[in-house]
């Protein structure tokens, strides 16, 4: 792994990442009807997220038959690692689920409303596209703008973008997030977010020991010595984590309405 530019790139992203963590959305979530606005609106970045992880899959594997070998073997490793993790990880009890089921778990328990994302899922299915199922389930402005961005990178065609969207505007910032949500949310709710947190301490804990090495890595084979993609990896990353910082915005101004 090429550590010197994997460094300069991270360097580059501090004060994206500061204004990220220290946004006061998350001294906003005081009662759990916050924390369900939060999660009703979380969620769509919880399974846009798998988009992005398939778009890599299918870019850096065969899934098409006849099966034949593509790509590097390093890269293929690393993409299947977090897809088995993330696709079908365990509960608490011990059985297969995708963390994104297991958001929706969380959320039921909490009280949260899923019928967006529920409508949202059945829109897919039905063979809607990405806009317009967004639009039929009425999602807010910044969830819809997020989302956009996610597909807007996917659909590209840039590997390199994709993983860097995956890798700096996900998994090496994911950690640092959720720890922020966390708290004393066990304290303060008993009973009522035992999954959620479960999901958030999942989380960090793959995230930092597991996936963010691999993320980081598979970063970069795909930018190697070419330096207009690792250029283009930082414009990618920034562009996702001001998008995030927007996500929370939309959601920080809807707690807002509530008080």
């Amino acid at each position: 792994m090429n550590n010197r530019k994997i460094e300069a790139l991270q360097k580059a992203l501090q004060t994206h990442r500061r204004h990220l963590l220290k946004h006061n959305v998350y001294q906003s979530l005081e009662t759990l009807e916050d924390l369900k606005v939060f999660m009703e609106h979380h969620v769509f970045a919880v399974w846009d997220f798998m988009s992005l992880l398939k778009a890599l899959q299918a870019e850096l594997t065969c899934v098409t038959l006849p099966w034949v070998p593509k790509g590097s073997p390093i890269t293929r490793r690393l993409i299947n690692e977090i897809v088995l993790e993330e696709e079908t990880d365990v509960d608490q009890q011990g059985n297969p689920i995708s963390h994104f089921e297991l958001y929706l778990r969380a959320m039921a328990e909490a009280g949260a409303d899923v019928g967006r994302i529920r409508q949202l899922i059945q829109n897919l299915e039905e063979g809607k596209s990405v806009d317009s199922a967004l639009d039929q389930a009425q999602v807010h402005v910044s969830v819809k703008y997020f989302v956009r961005n996610t597909f807007r990178i996917i659909n590209s065609g840039q590997t390199h973008a994709v993983a860097a969207a995956f890798t700096f505007g996900r998994e090496d910032l994911i950690p640092d997030m959720f720890r922020h949500l966390i708290a004393d949310l066990s304290e303060r709710f008993p009973g009522k977010l035992d999954t959620f947190i479960y999901y958030l301490d999942r989380h960090v804990q793959l995230d930092e020991e597991v996936h963010t090495p691999l993320a980081l890595q598979m970063v970069s084979e795909l930018c190697g010595e070419d330096e207009d993609k690792w250029q283009e990896a930082l414009e990618v990353a920034q562009a996702c984590i001001e998008q995030r910082i927007e996500l929370w915005n939309g959601i920080r101004s809807l707690l807002m309405v509530d008080c």
